[in-house]
């Protein structure tokens, strides 16, 4: 029997798929569900590792599964992934970050979410030796120049972005298409900001028992979370005594620095109640919670390519004060308050505007779900695979 010529096969490298990759493993997971849906002709062969193998369902007809058990960024991703890849007889492989190896010599796609390791090196976000990190900063500078030169196309996630990459690579800007991530779950929040009611134990676990701003995610440097510390700290002795800030991230070597910080401004301990509160994990439904508790969301980071969390607060009911930086202003549009993210007065200002002004949070709120509407995982899908059919039908990518 000879296959039809236009059922393509196309692979997907899904090693980041699911909670195991974080922000990569929700977008490559809603790529994968979505396009397999989408998509009723090709065929797909998608790679996992023993963590998700499981985690990912197919009919096994149309959908194969391949275990692909090669950690990312290591050697044995530049030794084993080409060999796994080249046995599929595939027609297109999609990449949806930068970590294409070296020696895979197929017609790839590839997905840049931004440029922060060319843009902003920095040995502070890191544990490993000065020595070490170059070297591995370098290997990273080589990995994504030949991602970037080699793939058929580039598929990235806003404008900022895109324009990033035409300026650092020089490339031409045919290549790169922007397809704007989606926001999952547009619930929306409940009305009352202050009173704790049915979630009072929760709360009472996290020693939050006042009105609070949040900021969920990591601490690398360029979050800049250690600035947003000293505008608490101004905001707290100046402004506003009955207030607290919530820090939600799984604990690790940056959390713990932070603390240090912390109890340096005379913002946190151990135990008790304190102005600043670090969380720690917490599960998805207590998140909901506190995004719809909350008083606002503050975003001060200094360089994102898309910018989830944010969006993601919107989603909840979360009036969202945010970075004036890279992409977030394409993204959050009129939908947020601004400040700049370098200058500590302006962000006391912007933050306090927020905090003493209701009416300007319902505003933002209603703001922020119209915003939200903008991002659909399924159209960002949708835009993924036209980029597919373009480079194995039309044969083009340049």
């Amino acid at each position: 029997m000879v296959k039809n010529k236009t059922i393509k096969r196309i692979g997907i490298d899904a090693r980041f798929y699911g909670p195991i990759g974080k922000g990569l493993g929700r977008y490559t997971q809603e790529i994968v569900d979505n396009i397999i849906k989408l998509d009723t002709v090709n065929e797909y062969v998608v790679f996992l590792t023993k963590d998700n193998f499981d985690d990912f369902a197919c009919d096994g007809r149309r959908v194969t599964k391949v275990l692909a058990n090669v950690r990312w960024y290591s050697l044995a991703e530049q030794i084993v992934m080409p060999h796994l890849l080249r046995r599929q007889k595939l027609d297109l492989v999609h990449f949806p970050h930068f970590n294409v190896p070296f020696f895979y010599f197929g017609k790839f796609v590839v997905t840049i979410h931004d440029l922060i390791l060319i843009k902003y090196p920095t040995i502070r976000a890191t544990t490993l030796s000065p020595w070490f990190y170059w070297l591995k900063n370098l290997a990273y500078r080589v990995v994504i120049w030949s991602a970037v030169w080699r793939s058929k196309k580039i598929i990235t996630v806003s404008e900022f972005t895109k324009q990033d990459i035409l300026k650092y690579f020089g490339i031409k800007e045919s290549k790169v298409v922007v397809s704007y991530e989606g926001v999952a779950n547009l619930a929306k929040g409940r009305e009352t900001l202050f009173d704790f009611g049915d979630d009072k134990d929760m709360f009472l676990r996290y020693n939050i028992d006042k009105p609070f701003l949040l900021y969920v995610g990591n601490v690398y440097p360029h979050k800049n979370l250690e600035r947003l510390l000293e505008v608490f700290a101004k905001l707290h002795k100046k402004y506003h005594k009955n207030l607290q800030l919530v820090l939600v991230g799984k604990e690790d070597y940056f959390y713990e620095k932070l603390k240090v910080k912390a109890t340096n401004l005379n913002l946190w301990q151990a135990k008790g109640l304190s102005p600043i509160i670090f969380s720690g994990y917490v599960s998805d439904a207590e998140l909901e919670i506190l995004f719809k508790r909350a008083l606002a969301y503050v975003f001060p980071s200094l360089y994102e390519g898309f910018g989830l969390p944010p969006l993601e607060a919107m989603a909840k009911g979360c009036p969202v004060v945010s970075s004036d930086r890279s992409s977030m202003p394409e993204i959050l549009g009129e939908a947020a308050i601004y400040f700049d993210p370098e200058k500590l007065e302006d962000m006391v200002s912007k933050i306090s505007l927020l905090v003493d002004d209701e009416n300007l949070r319902e505003e933002l709120k209603h703001r922020g779900y119209q915003q939200v509407k903008k991002y659909s995982w399924w159209e960002c899908a949708r835009l993924t695979h036209e980029v597919y059919k373009k480079v194995v039908y039309d044969q083009t990518g340049t």
